[in-house]
């Protein structure tokens, strides 16, 4: 009951925020939806979307699957039919405009896989000129030229002659991305273009339309799985969860390791904000190794000693050390020392106490500062007691 409680104050804390500044400078807004409520045969899935987007800023969907990201995404692009409240583009009704004045404004990149027959790429990413030709849909050398701008951008020049239905699903998204460019639109609409791209066209394509937000004052909007690209490129995020819109704000509001478990139902395991990244659930058990890292060099200990199940203790850590973020959440116990101050004799004695009971001492640092002499000791005292791994 407490937890519904605060999600309702949490919403109708949006609801008036949103409320509030669309009130005061709507005017000033690019895109905008107003108590927008999306769903399927008549049916509300998610109520009172409150969407406010100027030009140049990139909006990220984030939530559990099933939550209705999609959902969102094809209601504001007219691809599905919305229930309720209205959405706005450049201070214009998207309802009353035809097909070809948001098209010339407007791109979309969705996840449904295109089959087109007998057609290239080169002829796909054409298609993102026929807002712009005539009835016959001829192109113009200049629209040809802009066609192969949009795929050199995505480095897809050299597909121009494959079949589109022949190409990698990455290749495709790729393409997709250059249908929408060659559009020359002003916001771009898509549901989880990374998705089957691999690490390296993950952050090319986002580099790409970062620079396009840079350059041409381009808006975004599109939903992410992945956490840390979602932290990194969005100047605003929308948490997707429930009925509502569950936290619209900022990256630096919305990413914090408490709330992103909560919003994922985050039971095995954790996320650390900070990082930016997932940790496995920590080994069960009483801790058998004992670590002796610090300044990021216990990390991969840390997490070779997960892969492996065996439960483990760390000390003595600084709370501002990157070690510290992994090492709580992976090991049994970690002996901590506050930031900028020597390693205290209490946190000494409590590290000796539990490196006794371990079976071995992994030791990963090589440095030993004035602040961390004290693991020094420790180091040697394992050394006398041959516990020390190498």
């Amino acid at each position: 009951m407490q937890k519904n409680s605060s999600k309702e104050q949490n919403r109708q804390k949006n609801k008036q925020q949103n409320n509030q500044q669309g009130e005061k400078d709507q005017g000033h807004y690019f895109f905008y939806t107003d108590q927008l409520t999306v769903g399927y045969d008549g049916k509300p899935l998610i109520k009172e979307i409150n969407i406010q987007l100027k030009k140049g800023e990139i909006l990220t969907l984030i939530g559990p699957n099933g939550a209705g990201k999609s959902t969102i995404l094809k209601s504001i692009t007219r691809q599905l039919a919305t229930i309720s409240g209205t959405v706005y583009l450049e201070q214009q009704l998207m309802a009353k405009m035809s097909n070809k004045e948001v098209s010339q404004k407007l791109a979309v990149v969705l996840t449904e896989r295109m089959r087109p027959e007998l057609m290239t790429c080169e002829d796909i990413v054409a298609t993102g000129r026929y807002p712009y030709t005539g009835t016959l849909g001829i192109l113009s050398s200049e629209d040809k030229e802009k066609v192969r701008a949009a795929m050199e951008t995505v480095h897809a020049w050299d597909l121009k002659d494959r079949d589109f239905t022949a190409i990698s699903d990455g290749q495709r998204q790729r393409i997709l991305l250059a249908r929408a460019i060659c559009q020359e639109p002003e916001i771009i609409i898509l549901d989880e273009p990374t998705s089957f791209l691999d690490i390296r066209h993950k952050l090319e394509l986002l580099t790409i339309l970062k620079q396009m937000v840079l350059d041409r004052q381009l808006t975004v909007i599109m939903s992410l799985h992945e956490l840390d690209l979602a932290q990194k490129v969005s100047d605003k995020v929308i948490c997707v969860h429930g009925e509502y819109i569950e936290k619209y704000g900022a990256p630096e509001e919305i990413f914090t390791s408490d709330y992103i478990r909560r919003l994922y139902g985050i039971t095995r395991g954790s996320y650390n904000a900070d990082f930016g990244c997932v940790e496995m659930q920590a080994p069960e058990g009483e801790p058998q190794v004992f670590v002796i890292g610090g300044n990021g060099s216990g990390i991969p200990v840390y997490r070779r000693l997960q892969r492996q199940g065996i439960p483990f203790a760390a000390g003595v850590l600084h709370t501002n050390d990157a070690d510290y973020q992994v090492a709580s959440a992976l090991a049994g116990k970690v002996i901590t020392e506050k930031p900028f101050e020597c390693i205290s004799q209490e946190a000494f004695e409590e590290a000796l106490r539990v490196m006794e009971t371990c079976r071995e001492v992994i030791c990963p640092l090589q440095e030993f500062g004035t602040m961390n002499a004290r693991n020094h000791e420790l180091l040697e005292i394992a050394r006398k007691k041959n516990k020390l791994k190498n």
